[in-house]
């Protein structure tokens, strides 16, 4: 059995992560037509302006996540692109893999008053 474990680059496909910011956007705007009443047609109008209150919404989360993906991409070390990904990649790995503990006494020695 071979030991495959994804890249960073395997994980960081842009058709994926614009699927993903399309399928934020589609479930925003179906929950906001289902919250609007777009489903019980109360009077005449309301099924229009809810699709179109839906469909501002479903813009704007696709941007936004879009652009907050961009974002969060931009943290990653181009170096590291190739590596492969065998350990949580936030944890300090001189630790053992556990987060570093902060130390309890400040610069002067001792631990401040609350």
């Amino acid at each position: 059995m071979t030991d495959d474990k994804p890249t960073r680059r395997d994980l960081m496909k842009p058709a994926q992560l614009v699927g993903l910011a399309f399928v934020a956007a589609l479930f925003a705007g179906i929950v906001t037509l289902v919250s609007m009443g777009f489903f019980q047609s109360r009077f005449d109008g309301q099924n229009m302006h809810a699709l179109v209150v839906a469909g501002v919404v479903a813009g704007i989360t696709f941007i936004v996540v879009l652009l907050g993906i961009a974002l969060l991409l931009l943290a990653v070390d181009p170096a590291d692109v190739q590596k492969t990904v065998d350990r949580p990649v936030l944890l300090d790995p001189e630790a053992g893999g556990e987060p570093k503990a902060k130390p309890e006494a400040g610069a002067s020695g001792h631990t401040p008053e609350r």
